[in-house]
């Protein structure tokens, strides 16, 4: 399984990461091997301010339906265009091209409290 050093990590399995005021945001690799094959990816909060741990859309695995929490608070300013008809991306790249929004970082701040990579580790094994 992928661990990334650079990027911050939530108890939920989302990670972020982080580009001057801009983060890029997904599910882990655990999260998308947990789920299984992905078939849809839901998000439909583009243009909005989503605070930190509210939902910011859904993702569907062929046995599940999964809720996305916001690690942190911010504007979403774009959805990745290339999983309206790859969801699969996610399974197969979870920390590139299967990233799931872009957004303008609010509160920096909160990215304090977020995970690095061995207390994610440490939550998963």
């Amino acid at each position: 399984m992928n661990f990334p050093e650079n990027l911050y990590y939530t108890k939920d399995h989302e990670w972020v990461r982080v580009e001057g005021d801009t983060a890029f945001i997904g599910i882990t690799d655990f999260a998308q091997h947990e789920l299984g094959d992905i078939v849809y990816v839901d998000i439909a909060s583009k243009g909005k301010t989503v605070p930190q741990h509210e939902v910011f859309g859904t993702v569907e695995a062929v046995k599940t339906v999964s809720d996305l929490f916001m690690p942190v608070s911010g504007e979403v300013l774009e959805l990745n265009p290339a999983l309206d008809s790859s969801p699969e991306l996610v399974n197969s790249d979870a920390y590139g091209e299967g990233w799931m929004i872009k957004v303008k970082l609010t509160n920096p701040s909160e990215l304090d409290g977020l995970m690095k990579v061995d207390a994610y580790k440490e939550l998963v094994h």
